[in-house]
């Protein structure tokens, strides 16, 4: 399917004698770091809660929170639980369920988890506020942290604020045309509605296709206080340790960081942006989304890019983040299942070597619901469609990574773990070696057809997955085949 590289991964420890970056930086002192102490050798996990269990509930995906906990899993992030807008609701990309003739068909589509029709209550279908209080308390007593997904771009149609304060929402600019005029005018209904009040959807002039949302008007000072009050509710009320925040280049960063200074005063929260934005790191949140990374990761598997263009990555990457930037690493996640393809349609027999990658390169690994029994299906989004759980060796493949990440110290996240030293090889398209040194823990990592000019010193070390692979580098010369890779570690 794909043309074969090759991605060596190879965990190295190095003497004690090197120098660890906390010496070089205080990561317990605010004014150089905003990430709480808990996130520094952690991996996150996505819960997709309506399809993780056939019940779909918040009750019956907490049977599930010890065994994501056994994979080396300090932080689950829900999808959003609140309340899904009914007016103007999506059956799928192209049609809302109003155009739907029979009312019975309509039953089966639950809409879009961000579009959010209340942010201060929980959406009965997944269960109720006490249902919630009580998962976040068995998280904590687990010593697992709970954030939460929130749209604060935009709202659902019928969110009371549609009616109530009118002036939170964009309208139209003058002279301007509506967002994607064609669609709107192939869809009646909706475009006498939208047009008769004036208002738009998220992002004016075509960049999105969400028909079931209102555009919330940031500049509104109202807005932003009730907003931040929203924010501060779910911390204070049910104990959450930050968010996971929805399209969050798209509201201004001078609001997310009066967010997070509220925040941060009634608890520590860790704050995720889906969003590339370098600015967001400097205060508002402590990650971001790797998806440069991710698409390289994919281009690579298909055959469509190299080593080079990872290794270019690795090198802007620490040009222009600082050292306690938190990026977000994943290898699919809910938009990517749901949208552009499962694993093994992306990646195919790359798989393993990219979570490899995903869970050794600087950066926080993401899990997704299903992927560590290798989810083969594209879930529905905007209706039920339960993961099939079975038996797979996956599991045992991703406990081991990242309860290795937990130990080694050179994996450890932001300025407390190792820095990455890109290694020379004689196939610099073909080879991608690396090094990460903390403490005396080191961390290497090398893709595509791979020969060592000469034996590497291996005494002290372990293949972590017990293949052999410190025999193999004691060779002069070695070659692995397609999407073989070895990690070597002095913490087996």
């Amino acid at each position: 399917m794909y043309k074969h590289s090759i991605l060596i991964l190879i965990l190295f420890l190095a003497g004690s004698c090197n120098k660890s970056r906390n010496e070089a930086k205080n990561i317990n002192n605010p004014e150089t770091t905003t990430a709480p102490n808990w996130t520094r050798n952690a991996s996150i996990y996505e819960a997709n809660i309506r399809q993780h269990t056939p019940e779909g509930t918040i009750i019956a995906f907490s049977e599930h929170l010890q065994s994501i906990k056994n994979l080396g899993v300090d932080i689950v992030w829900l999808m959003p639980i609140f309340p899904v807008g009914e007016k103007f609701r999506k059956a799928n990309q192209k049609t809302l369920i109003e155009e739907i003739d029979d009312p019975e068909a309509r039953k089966k589509y639950l809409g879009s988890y961000y579009s959010i029709k209340d942010y201060v209550s929980v959406n009965p279908d997944l269960g109720s506020s006490e249902d919630f209080k009580a998962f976040v308390q068995k998280a904590h007593d687990l010593d697992m942290k709970v954030i939460l997904d929130i749209a604060v771009n935009h709202t659902a149609w019928d969110h009371n604020w549609f009616n109530s304060n009118p002036d939170y929402y964009t309208k139209v600019k003058a002279g301007s045309t509506p967002w994607n005029a064609d669609w709107m005018k192939a869809h009646p209904q909706f475009y006498a509605e939208l047009s008769k009040k004036g208002y738009t959807y998220p992002i004016e002039g075509g960049e999105t296709d969400w028909w079931d949302t209102a555009d919330l008007n940031y500049e509104n000072k109202d807005l932003r206080a009730e907003m931040i009050e929203v924010l501060k509710f779910w911390v204070k009320e049910f104990d959450i340790d930050g968010y996971r925040c929805d399209v969050a280049m798209h509201v201004p960063t001078d609001f997310w960081e009066e967010v997070r200074k509220e925040l941060d005063q009634i608890k520590p929260v860790f704050m995720l942006a889906e969003a590339e934005e370098i600015d967001h790191l400097n205060y508002a949140f402590d990650m971001n989304y790797g998806w440069e990374l991710h698409h390289i990761m994919n281009k690579i598997a298909q055959g469509e890019m190299n080593v080079g263009n990872l290794t270019g990555y690795l090198d802007k990457y620490n040009n222009q983040y600082k050292p306690d930037a938190y990026r977000m690493n994943f290898i699919t996640n809910h938009d990517e299942n749901s949208w552009n393809g499962t694993i093994n349609e992306r990646m195919g027999e790359a798989q393993k070597v990219m979570a490899g990658l995903m869970a050794t390169l600087p950066g926080m690994p993401l899990i997704y619901s299903g992927q560590e029994v290798g989810l083969d299906k594209k879930l529905k989004f905007f209706e039920k469609d339960t993961i099939e759980w079975h038996e797979s060796e996956l599991r045992s493949f991703y406990t081991t990574l990242l309860q290795h990440k937990k130990r080694n110290k050179a994996l450890y996240n932001g300025v407390a773990g190792g820095e990455l030293n890109i290694l020379n090889t004689s196939s610099p398209e073909k080879v991608f070696a690396f090094s990460r040194d903390n403490d005396g823990d080191r961390v290497s990592s090398d893709t595509n057809e791979f020969e060592f000019s000469s034996a590497i010193d291996t005494n002290g070390l372990t293949d972590l997955y017990k293949n052999g692979g410190e025999e193999k580098l004691k060779e002069a010369n070695i070659e692995l085949g397609p999407w073989e890779f070895i990690i070597l570690t002095s913490k087996p």
